[in-house]
């Protein structure tokens, strides 16, 4: 081989949001959780992450990363856990078939592009970690299954072991002290409830005041619910959750969805001192898809938060004019309705003052469904020189 050589694959990855809520470690290092999750991977045409990862000796000595044209620092333990672990599989590749070329030796240079706001709460660390994961055993020709990389991305973000497989996706807290059982397995694809849809009201896309990472460890160690919480209550979630996506049986999905993101910022206000994540405009929402559902006699549509305002509602795509076309008729002028086929409906029997708040609240609405895990792209980043591509 050309001591000069560049190698490199591409990957898009997909952003998942949680039904059953991950909140709160066992172990901070190897990011292992203190209760198992579930979650919705979205379409990669509405919310993704598109990574390329080269290497070459042609590079400088040091790893590099530029998410969005920006410079990222890579030295922090969580990339370096994933750096390490993926070159130690290629190493032992190179071990056991002497003619391949050594990549797990040369640099690595990676550029990586979100097509939504980053830190807004709309999980871009999920994304970033699965694509990232994804892309270097892609340009490394790992045999890895998913949920062997689940393993790793795990190490780089939590939720990053969920967005490595499309559909419907649990993440086993696993029980071992070193982590290795603690992964994402599939437990529906995509292509088994094809149905689901997802509305996002962005409140703002502003960072967020406090940190998951930092708000996870100050509930572990002040609240009182949170014990209750990992040990009773998600649990009895986790079985209601994966029954009710294998029975595509909506309204328990959309009952058990709402509970548990009431539970999880439950335990975000019992901490002290307490944590709000939801705002006024969190709370309208809420608010107008309990209107609905009263509306329609039944639970035709479910709010979720992670740890950020926004607003993540799911519903079938039978009952998208009852509830997006109600939210369209208050929120139509904002970006995110055009070329999508929804007829407004009148707000009648939707609290005036909730509707009012959204209106002055919510910055922009991404419509979006359930979709694939990660993509092998044939779209590099990076030029044939080893550069960034120019946009």
């Amino acid at each position: 081989m050309s001591d000069n050589k560049i190698y490199q694959a591409s990957t898009t990855a997909p952003v998942n949001i949680a039904v059953v809520k991950y909140w709160g470690k066992r172990d901070a290092k190897l990011n292992l959780p203190t209760n198992s999750s579930v979650s919705v991977t979205l379409s990669q045409s509405d919310l993704r992450t598109h990574t390329t990862a080269a290497c070459s000796a042609a590079f400088g000595p040091e790893d590099t990363l530029l998410l969005n044209s920006s410079p990222q620092d890579v030295s922090g333990a969580r990339t370096q856990a994933c750096f390490r672990e993926l070159r130690a599989l290629r190493s032992a590749l190179e071990s056991a078939d002497p003619s391949l070329p050594k990549l797990s030796s040369l640099p690595l240079r990676i550029v990586s592009e979100n097509n939504f706001p980053t830190a807004a709460g709309l999980a871009s660390s999920a994304a970033g970690f699965a694509a990232l994961v994804r892309a270097i055993a892609n340009l490394y020709e790992l045999p890895s299954s998913p949920t062997d990389l689940s393993r790793i991305a795990r190490q780089g973000s939590g939720s990053a072991c969920r967005s490595l497989f499309g559909g419907y996706v649990a993440w086993q807290m696993g029980s071992k002290e070193d982590g290795s059982d603690s992964v994402a397995v599939e437990v529906a694809p995509a292509s088994h409830w094809p149905t689901m849809r997802a509305l996002i009201l962005v409140v703002s896309a502003e960072k967020k005041g406090v940190s998951s990472t930092s708000g996870m460890q100050i509930t572990v160690a002040t609240s009182e619910l949170f014990q209750r919480r990992a040990e009773v209550v998600v649990p009895a979630h986790m079985k209601a959750m994966e029954k009710a996506i294998l029975e595509k049986d909506f309204e328990t999905f959309a009952k058990v969805t709402m509970m548990e993101s009431n539970s999880f910022h439950a335990t975000c206000l019992d901490t002290f001192p307490p944590i709000f994540y939801l705002n006024d405009v969190s709370r309208a929402a809420i608010r107008v898809v309990e209107d609905i559902n009263k509306k329609a006699g039944k639970t035709i549509a479910a709010y979720t938060f992670d740890a950020g305002p926004n607003a993540v509602i799911y519903y079938e795509e039978e009952n998208a004019d009852a509830v997006a076309g109600t939210l369209k008729s208050a929120l139509g002028e904002l970006d995110g309705w055009q070329g999508r086929e929804i007829k407004a409906q009148s707000t009648e029997g939707v609290d005036a003052r909730a509707v009012q708040v959204l209106k002055d609240g919510v910055s922009r609405v991404i419509l979006t469904s359930v979709g694939e895990g990660p993509i092998r792209t044939e779209e590099s980043l990076i030029t044939a020189t080893g550069e960034p591509l120019k946009k």
